[in-house]
C-alpha cells in the first residue's frame, strides 16, 4: 500500500510541475508568463520551460530565432511549443524595411547599416558546400519578399537594368559598414506594400545537439536565410532538430527557406563540407557512429500534417538524423522551383540513411524530385502518397534494401528512378517512366532495424520486385530484361503503351483501354478520375513470403517492429481480400469510372 501511495504522489508531483507559459505581443519578458501577464517573446519562454511544460503563443508576428536550451525527457514529458488554438501565429526570419528610394528605371534602392543585421548578414553569406553547383555565379542566403513572395536574386546589378521578367529581381552589395539592396517591384511602391528582407539564418533550431522531445505545432514559420545542407555538413533548416530525438513537428505552415524547410539532419564538426565523394561520406557515417548515431539517441521524429513550400533545396532534408522517423500527411509543393542554382540535394523529401523510415499519405507536387532516398534506405517504406507535376516522383539511390514502395499514385513524367537493389514496387498507379541503372560505389548495409554496419557493397542492377501495379503509358519494364540480378514481376496491368518485362509470364496488356485519367483540384481537395475494369484481378496478396529475401544482403521484408510485411490494405486503408486482389492502389468495385478524393484523405483503420 505504501508503494502505491508513493507512486501516486510521484505522479501527482509530476502533474503539478507542468505549467503553461503564455506569450503575447502585448506581454513583457519580465512577466511570469501567466495568461494575464504573458511574456513578449518565445525565446524568453524557451528559457523558462522545463520538461512537461507547454508554451502557448498568442496571435501576432514574432520576429525572432528560437534556440531552445533544453528538451523534454520522454514522450510523456515533452516541452511543447504551440500556437494558441484558433489564433494565427507567425514566426518570421525576416524584418520589414521602409524608406526605399526610387533609383529610376523602375528600380528601388535601400541602404542599411550592417548593425541592422547583428552578427549575421545574409547578403554577404554566400551559399556553398559539398555537391552544390552555383551555375557560374554567386548566390546568397539573403532574400527580398514583396507581399510574402520572394524575388529572385540577380547575378549582377547590371541585370536589374533589363526589362522585368515574370519574377522581379534584387541584388545586394555589402561594404564594411553598410548593406545596399536594389530591387524591382513590378510597378509597386515598396513603401506602401509589405516588403521584408531576410535577417535570420533559421527560425527554430537548437545550437546544441541532444535537445530531445520537443513538439512544435500550429505555427506559420517563414523566411529564413538557411545555408546549403549537404549530407556531409550540419543541416540547418528553417526549423531543425540538430541531432536530437523524438521531435513532433505538426500542423505548421512552412515557407520561403533559402535552402531547406525542415531538417532532421546531421550535427556540425570540423569536417563539414569536406567530404564530397562516396569515400568522404563513408567517413561521415563512421564519425556519426562515434558521435552516437543510434536509435537510443537520434531520430524517431514525427513530421505530420504540415504544408511546406517555396524552399529552394528541400522541403524536408535529413542526413542520418532521420532514422526511425515517420513523415505523414504533409503537403509539400514548389520545391527547387526557381532553379537559379543546382546540386545533388534537391527534393521535396531528401534523406540519407532512412533506416526504418515511413513516408505515408503525403501530397507532393510541383517539385524537381518528390522523394529521394539516397544511401542506406534499409527498412524504409513509401506508401499511399500522391505525386504529380514533379520532374521525377521517386529516386532510390545506392540503397540495398529491403525497401518498399506501395499504394502510391505517381502521375509525373518520371515515376521511379532506381539505382539500387532490394526494393519492392507494389500496388502503385503509374503514368510516368521507370528508369534503372547500376552503381559501382561501395555503400553500407546494416543489422536489421539498427545502425550497426554489417558491410559495404556496390549495386550490380536488378533485384527490384514489381507486383500488382497499374502502368499507363510510359512505363517500360523490359529495361529489366538484361539486369544482372533477377527481378520478379507478376500481377501487373499494362495499358496504352506500357511494356511488361520478359520475366512476367502472364501480363495483362491492354493496348486500347481508355482510362481517361485526370487529377482535378476542387475547393475541398484533389480528385482522381479514372476508368477501370473490376475484372482486373490477381490472385496474389503481397506478403513477405512472396517478396522473399533481397538478393544483395539476404534480408526479408519486415516492418520496423520486425514483423513480416503484408500489403493487405489500399491507399485509403480499406482491407484487401486474401484472394481476388485488385491491382493498383485502390480496391476496385463494380463502378467502371472512379471518382476518388485522394487529398486530403481520411484513412480507414481496420
Amino acid at each position: 500500500m505504501k508503494n502505491i501511495i508513493f507512486v501516486f504522489l510521484l505522479i501527482a508531483q509530476g502533474a503539478a510541475a507542468q505549467h503553461i507559459i503564455h506569450v503575447a505581443k502585448n506581454g513583457n519578458d519580465h512577466n511570469p508568463g501567466t495568461k494575464s501577464r504573458p511574456l513578449q517573446t518565445i525565446s524568453a519562454a524557451a528559457k523558462l520551460a522545463n520538461p512537461g511544460d507547454i508554451i502557448t503563443v498568442h496571435q501576432g508576428i514574432y520576429r525572432e530565432r528560437i534556440n531552445p536550451p533544453r528538451g523534454g525527457t520522454s514522450n510523456n514529458r515533452r516541452i511543447t511549443y504551440q500556437a494558441a488554438p484558433g489564433e494565427k501565429v507567425e514566426i518570421a526570419g525576416s524584418e520589414p524595411v521602409k524608406n526605399w528610394k526610387n533609383a529610376g528605371h523602375n528600380l528601388w534602392k535601400i541602404t542599411l547599416p550592417n548593425s541592422f543585421f547583428g552578427t549575421f548578414n545574409p547578403y554577404s553569406d554566400r551559399i556553398h558546400g559539398d555537391w552544390f553547383s552555383d551555375k557560374g555565379r554567386a548566390h546568397h542566403t539573403g532574400a527580398v519578399y514583396l507581399n510574402g513572395k520572394s524575388l529572385n536574386e540577380a547575378a549582377g546589378l547590371q541585370d536589374l537594368s533589363l526589362p522585368e521578367g515574370p519574377v522581379p529581381q534584387w541584388f545586394g552589395m555589402v561594404s564594411d559598414s553598410t548593406t545596399t539592396i536594389w530591387a524591382q517591384f513590378n510597378d509597386a511602391d515598396p513603401n506602401t506594400q509589405r516588403v521584408e528582407i531576410n535577417v535570420r539564418k533559421t527560425i527554430f533550431y537548437p545550437e546544441k545537439t541532444g535537445i530531445n522531445y520537443l513538439t512544435i505545432k500550429g505555427f506559420t514559420l517563414r523566411d529564413a536565410a538557411t545555408p546549403w545542407s549537404p549530407p556531409t555538413a550540419e543541416q540547418v533548416g528553417l526549423i531543425g532538430t540538430n541531432w536530437s530525438k523524438g521531435w513532433i513537428i505538426e500542423n505548421n505552415t512552412i515557407s520561403n527557406s533559402r535552402c531547406a524547410g525542415i531538417s532532421l539532419g546531421k550535427y556540425g564538426d570540423e569536417w563539414d563540407n569536406k567530404g564530397e565523394s562516396a569515400k568522404g561520406y563513408v567517413g561521415t557515417i563512421n564519425r556519426a557512429v562515434e558521435h552516437g548515431w543510434n536509435g537510443d539517441n537520434i531520430g524517431h521524429h514525427i513530421v505530420r500534417n504540415n504544408t511546406i513550400s517555396n524552399c529552394e533545396q528541400a522541403g524536408i532534408v535529413g542526413s542520418l538524423g532521420c532514422i526511425f522517423s515517420t513523415i505523414t500527411g504533409n503537403y509539400i509543393h514548389d520545391i527547387h522551383s526557381r532553379r537559379l542554382f543546382s546540386g545533388a540535394e534537391m527534393a521535396a523529401i531528401k534523406f540519407h540513411g532512412a533506416i526504418d523510415v515511413t513516408i505515408a499519405h503525403n501530397h507532393i507536387s510541383n517539385s524537381n524530385r518528390g522523394i529521394w532516398l539516397d544511401w542506406m534506405a534499409q527498412g524504409s517504406r513509401i506508401t499511399a502518397n500522391l505525386f504529380h507535376d514533379n520532374d521525377e516522383d521517386i529516386f532510390c539511390e545506392v540503397d540495398h534494401g529491403p525497401f518498399l514502395i506501395d499504394n502510391n499514385i505517381l502521375l509525373s513524367r518520371v515515376a521511379l528512378y532506381e539505382r539500387s537493389e532490394g526494393g519492392a514496387f507494389v500496388h502503385n498507379l503509374v503514368t510516368g517512366m521507370i528508369t534503372s541503372s547500376s552503381d559501382d560505389r561501395q555503400t553500407p548495409y546494416f543489422v536489421p532495424h539498427s545502425t550497426i554496419i554489417t558491410g559495404l557493397k556496390s549495386i550490380p542492377g536488378g533485384d527490384i520486385r514489381f507486383y500488382n501495379n497499374i502502368f499507363i503509358g510510359k512505363a517500360r519494364l523490359n529495361i529489366y530484361d538484361q539486369v544482372k540480378q533477377a527481378t520478379p514481376v507478376a500481377g501487373n496491368v499494362y495499358i496504352n503503351g506500357a511494356v511488361p518485362a520478359a520475366a512476367e509470364k502472364t501480363p495483362l496488356v491492354l493496348s486500347n483501354f481508355y482510362t481517361n485519367i485526370s487529377l482535378q483540384a476542387k475547393p475541398d481537395g484533389f480528385y482522381l478520375y479514372i476508368n477501370v475494369d473490376p475484372a482486373w484481378i490477381t490472385d496474389q496478396l503481397v506478403t513477405a513470403k512472396l517478396l522473399g529475401n533481397v538478393a544483395g544482403i539476404g534480408l526479408p521484408f519486415e516492418n520496423p517492429d520486425g514483423s513480416p510485411v503484408l500489403i493487405d490494405k489500399d491507399y485509403f486503408g480499406q482491407a484487401r481480400n486474401a484472394t481476388g486482389v485488385s491491382p493498383g492502389p485502390f480496391v476496385l468495385n463494380r463502378k467502371e469510372t472512379l471518382q476518388l478524393k485522394v487529398w486530403p484523405v481520411v484513412v480507414q483503420h481496420q
